[in-house]
């Protein structure tokens, strides 16, 4: 038989019962605790889990849907959108990554071995190609490849190519607005951000693309330029022409309306072609005529004159200086008439018209070196203009306080000052309307749904010169095209008004002016007593021949009489 256990001491069974209570409390607590995690995931922290989950299974991509559409003053479109589609894989999906990547490449024009890099990605998703022709991805989607998908998108084009592309700009592959128009008013044209969703399995594997949340059913805002497509084609098609033919680094042209101050044309060659904007170098993608700036050389010199007819220390253009038989001294410096001429007695409208060094230099101490600043300064030189563009400079000058013994004399003849053309432009239409300083723009309204939204006047910032002024000026600078260096500028059937200039370019590397860089120009405006259009034209360093007035001089009479035979100007002679 089996013996009974011995019943337990009265301690031992005190011990066992505590031990037993303690191990309930445990589990109690233990019990607590993971209730209280239970509920502090499942109703505390519900939300938080969930879009946690949803990172982890869904994947989204922003794509910008309806940029707005830039057009010319005639509403002819530089800048549109157009369907597209854009090509990406999910790595952990693709079943033969050399097969795979052989498909892409051919089909695509791409780098078989950047694609291989992509498909050996840990990530979920990787882009292959954004915006893709439209016929490739086709032939693409019908191959039906393992872990290859495709998502709609809009790419920003711009059907004129290198037409006016300094000013309308460009975008980034996100529709972002890098450049000129583009990115003045981006917040205007920017879109709509559409979420695509796209789902994955429990592997982070692509499932399937889910639709996007809602394509906008509004389109953004379009502006409307103040640039005439014609226009613009005429100023480039000369102003090349004449880069090639005198195998320039580069040229600058400008038609601009002087009374209202709007930009019918912007040109800079060499262009660019904003659909590739890649491909080109920051340089060639700039708009210099606002970015850039230059010492303008004798273009400069109406404004020396103007200011002293204005302030009366002049009294008319026809009084004379003496401009020293070719030469004068200033401190340490001897100053020389452009190609050694030696002019003798001069009155100020023939200083203008036959481009006298001296003689700007008389005028100017006539003037005294403050109230020629001043009027520098009228005139809206050393600060922006304010045009609706991307990276204008405010050009180069000096507060006359700090001026050398050589600065007033330098700076009437153009040298030791900075400008841009869109300055110069600007200040000569100062002259051509009558006196007033207005405010340049290229942007003239904006439409809502083909409606317009807003316009934008024309603003007059001060007035600069009396009127008296400006028809002295006029007829200086008529005679200047009738008898001076002006006359290759001279625009069939049209009085022509205008001023060349023939500037060494600063050499920083030497501390000097080059004795083989200069900068050719023209600037003036026509009909000269009525003017419908100024006109500035700029060739930097052009070969064979460096005279501004046989360099651009042809351009400013080659842009201006298109221009007028387009806005159907009457010629002299045709008048009703």
């Amino acid at each position: 038989m089996r013996k009974k256990s011995p019943p337990l001491k009265k301690d031992a069974r005190a011990r066992l019962k505590v031990r037993l209570m303690g191990i309930a409390c445990l589990f109690l607590l233990m019990g607590a605790a993971l209730g209280s995690r239970l509920f502090f995931l499942q109703i505390i922290s519900h939300e938080d889990l969930v879009a946690l989950s949803k990172k982890q299974y869904e994947t989204t991509k922003k794509i910008v849907f309806g940029r707005g559409t830039i057009f010319d003053r005639n509403q002819n479109a530089l800048a549109m959108n157009v369907e597209v589609e854009s090509v990406y894989v999910t790595p952990l999906k693709v079943k033969n990554k050399q097969h795979t990547a052989d498909i892409l490449a051919s089909h695509l024009d791409m780098n078989r071995k950047q694609i291989l890099k992509k498909l050996a990605s840990k990530k979920h998703f990787a882009w292959i190609k954004r915006k893709g022709n439209l016929q490739q991805v086709k032939k693409l989607q019908r191959l039906e490849l393992p872990g290859v998908g495709f998502i709609a998108e809009q790419k920003r084009f711009y059907p004129k190519r290198e037409l006016a592309a300094n000013v309308t700009g460009f975008v980034g592959i996100d529709n972002e607005g890098f450049a000129g128009v583009e990115h003045f008013h981006h917040s205007t044209l920017k879109g709509t951000t559409v979420h695509r969703v796209i789902e994955k399995d429990a592997r982070g594997r692509n499932i399937r693309s889910i639709s996007d949340i809602g394509r906008p059913k509004t389109k953004s805002s379009d502006v409307v330029l103040t640039i005439d497509e014609v226009i613009q084609f005429i100023a480039e098609h000369h102003l090349k022409q004449q880069v090639e033919k005198f195998q320039a680094d580069s040229g600058m042209a400008i038609v601009m309306e002087p009374y209202t101050g709007e930009i019918f044309a912007m040109a800079n060659v060499p262009q660019f072609n904003p659909n590739k904007y890649q491909a080109y170098t920051k340089g060639k993608r700039k708009n210099r005529i606002i970015s850039n700036s230059y010492e303008p050389g004798s273009i400069f010199k109406p404004i020396t004159a103007a200011a002293a007819l204005d302030l009366g220390v002049v009294e008319k253009p026809s009084e004379l200086f003496f401009c020293e038989n070719g030469k004068i001294r200033i401190g340490k410096t001897t100053i020389r008439e452009a190609a050694n001429h030696k002019f003798g007695w001069m009155s100020l409208q023939n200083i203008i018209s036959k481009s006298s060094n001296i003689g700007a230099i008389k005028i100017a101490q006539k003037l005294g070196e403050q109230k020629f600043y001043n009027y520098i300064r009228k005139f809206g030189f050393g600060k922006k203009t304010g045009i609706d563009l991307p990276g204008e400079s405010a050009g180069q000058l000096k507060n006359h306080s700090r001026w050398s013994g050589l600065s007033l004399a330098s700076i009437s003849f153009g040298h030791e000052i900075g400008v841009t053309p869109l300055q110069i432009a600007t200040a000569l239409s100062v002259i051509a309307n009558g006196g007033n300083l207005v405010l340049p723009h290229v942007t003239k309204a904006i439409l809502k749904n083909g409606v317009v939204e807003k316009t934008f006047q024309p603003k007059i910032i001060r007035r600069v010169i009396s009127e008296k002024t400006s028809r002295q000026m006029i007829e200086v600078l008529k005679n200047t095209v009738k008898n001076g260096t002006g006359v290759p500028a001279k625009v069939p059937g049209f009085e022509t008004a205008g001023k060349t200039g023939t500037a060494q370019v600063f050499d920083r590397t030497t501390g000097s002016y080059s004795k083989d860089k200069y900068l050719s120009s023209f600037v003036g405006f026509v009909p000269a007593d009525a003017p419908k259009i100024v006109v500035l034209v700029m060739i930097e360093n052009p070969r064979k021949n460096h005279w501004g007035g046989k360099v651009a001089g042809p351009v400013f009479r080659d842009i201006s009489a298109d221009v007028l035979r387009y806005l159907n100007e009457p010629a002299k002679g045709e008048r009703v």
